[in-house]
């Protein structure tokens, strides 16, 4: 209904009362996979052909359906969800999975947390059936095939809340459901009161354990989508906020009680993110990292405001923020330290720069290079990220970009620091079969060697399957008679490469 000018209803356009359902090809055959309220009402179900579903309904509204909006609808009010718990899972492709414990208190309790889900659902509206139970598998099936809603069940009352069930509100495939139903089994009820045995005898172990989950007896732990916080801080208001000074001054606030309980259990966070949830539904979310374990509330703060400054897309508040988190991401221990001599001071600089950097152009803006575990000289680093956390096990490496000061030893490097990629040709004249090169030619220039040191040998790596796709190297360090230095290899050996071994110069020394 919608109001006329005289201020009394008048009856809405006949369009908007014409059934709505979706559908797709499904086997060749176009059939429909969802359908409004009026159409459910009219026995459009999903499943129904859509030359059946028109004979029926003349009149029929019809949409494609498309999974990836869909899909993408779904995770937008999975975001929407996150301001009641960290722990939302998608639950299929038109459910949600909220683990509310110790976080109903909140809002009020259970039945005060549905009634706000479902109205904030309703105000974008989407029509949603809830359940509460103790467990997610009691909590899904009670909302997909209780019938009832608004259910919540106690931790205990399971049994007795999904006996009438169907079962096939067990998640079993079709197959198994339409067996129990030739067994006599056609409500959970049922198939509760027979002996395991014989059931998991003839439908295996998978049947008890989903009876065990739906009957409230046994749990297995949803996966969130999106990563846990190791801590958290949160501010709700009574009134949407949308001014950029409250937001600053809520997050400097949230900043000083997150770094007091990281500094209480003696961690630093490495990883931050700061979310916005705007009244309706929208949540913008602004992630921040650190090269070192911090806990200094004016240096996180700033480090938000710098990125949100720097944001392509502005934090735009819509009709207000009604509530914003803080989060840690992941955390490291940080046990104190004693300043010594500076050290600290030029650490803390150093790794402020990056921290600069990565706020101000984004983590993959600025890249540093990370050691590899490999035999081949051009393999041995690589460029990541610089406040990326890296390591060959997932776990987090802290690091300090320092500079290190040069202690010469007496003795030159093995290896020169900068290579050549990809390395240079070579013409040698050398003894055979793995002698040193006696004078070489690099880009029209003669070099007569007047020392030289090795070989070095390094072979193809055979765990990776190369073969012959890494010929055999022999590395030598040479030294021409006007003193420069230079790391030349010969690719191949004698009498196994057809073409003969060729050389190379793949570094220069200092």
């Amino acid at each position: 209904m919608e109001p006329n000018r005289a201020g009394t209803p008048c009856a809405a356009p006949a369009e908007a009362k014409r059934p709505l359902v979706v559908a797709a090809r499904v086997k060749g055959a176009m059939r429909l996979v969802a359908g409004d309220a009026a159409a459910r009402r009219l026995g459009l179900l999903p499943g129904l052909g859509l030359a059946d579903a028109r004979a029926r309904v003349p009149d029929l509204a019809v949409a494609d359906h498309d999974p990836a909006a869909d899909a993408a609808f779904l995770a937008r009010l999975a975001d929407a969800c996150d301001r009641y718990t960290p722990l939302v899972a998608l639950d299929g492709a038109d459910g949600l999975i909220l683990d509310i414990a110790g976080a109903a208190h909140l809002f009020g309790g259970e039945a005060a947390m549905k009634r706000d889900v479902e109205a904030r659902l309703a105000r974008v509206g989407v029509a949603c059936v809830a359940a509460v139970a103790g467990t997610p598998d009691a909590a899904r099936a009670l909302a997909r095939f209780g019938g009832l809603p608004g259910a919540i069940v106690l931790s205990g009352g399971e049994p007795a809340a999904v006996g009438p069930l169907p079962a096939a509100a067990l998640g079993l495939e079709h197959a198994e459901t339409v067996a129990l139903a030739r067994l006599g089994l056609r409500t959970v009820g049922d198939v509760a009161e027979r002996p395991r045995a014989p059931l998991a005898a003839r439908f295996g172990q998978g049947l008890i354990d989903r009876l065990d989950r739906v009957l409230g007896r046994t749990e297995k732990p949803i996966v969130p989508r999106r990563p846990v916080p190791v801590f958290s801080a949160e501010r709700r208001f009574a009134e949407p906020i949308g001014r950029v000074e409250d937001c600053a001054a809520a997050l400097e606030r949230l900043a000083q009680d997150l770094c007091g309980r990281l500094e209480r259990q003696a961690k630093g966070g490495r990883r931050f993110e700061a979310s916005f949830f705007r009244t309706d539904g929208a949540v913008r979310r602004i992630a921040v990292a650190t090269a070192a374990p911090l806990r200094e509330p004016e240096g996180l703060a700033r480090l938000l405001f710098r990125r949100i400054d720097s944001a392509a897309d502005p934090l735009d508040p819509g009709f207000g923020f009604d509530a914003i988190r803080l989060a840690v991401l992941l955390a490291e221990p940080m046990a104190a330290r004693q300043d010594s001599f500076g050290a600290r001071r030029q650490e803390s600089a150093v790794s402020g720069l990056a921290d600069r950097l990565g706020s101000r152009f984004g983590e993959d803006a600025a890249v540093r290079f990370d050691a590899l575990d490999t035999h081949i000289p051009e393999r041995a680093e690589r460029l990541v990220p610089l406040l990326r956390e890296i390591g060959e096990g997932g776990e987090a490496s802290a690091w300090v970009l320092a500079p290190v000061p040069y202690e010469p030893r007496g003795e030159p490097p093995e290896r020169p620091l900068r290579l050549f990629d990809p390395p240079q040709p070579l013409d040698v004249v050398a003894e055979v079969p793995d002698g040193a090169p006696k004078r070489f030619r690099w880009r029209r220039v003669l070099h007569e060697v007047a020392h030289a040191e090795g070989p070095e040998r390094i072979s193809a790596e055979w765990w990776r399957g190369e073969g012959g796709a890494v010929p055999t190297r022999d590395y030598f360090r040479v030294e021409d008679t006007d003193g420069r230095r230079f790391w030349v290899f010969r690719a191949g050996l004698y009498g196994v490469e057809t073409t003969g071994p060729r050389w190379f110069l793949h570094g220069l020394f200092a």
